[in-house]
């Protein structure tokens, strides 16, 4: 399924957002705790954590109903003559 394929390759990228942005709310709120940049830097954390969170949800619940179903495959190519009368 094509959609699970970019899921796993966008899985790391939601990741590693959210380590940057837990190291930069962390530097933040060190140097400046309160400050607009660390509400910013938690608030980008939030969200990749979310989108992180929610497409590995995704992704184990499309594993689990996929374990049942058999695979399908596109149908074979057959070579059909050609129907159209020569002019």
């Amino acid at each position: 399924m094509r959609a699970v394929r970019q899921l796993r390759r966008v899985r790391p990228l939601y990741a590693g957002g959210a380590l940057l942005w837990a190291a930069s709310a962390a530097w933040t709120g060190w140097d400046e705790p309160g400050s607009r940049q660390m509400w910013v830097s938690v608030l980008f954390l939030v969200v990749f954590t979310g989108l992180l969170s929610v497409t590995s949800v995704w992704l184990s619940r499309q594993r689990a109903a996929g374990a049942g179903r058999s695979v399908h495959h596109a149908a074979p190519r057959r070579a059909f003559a050609n129907r159209h009368a020569s002019a």
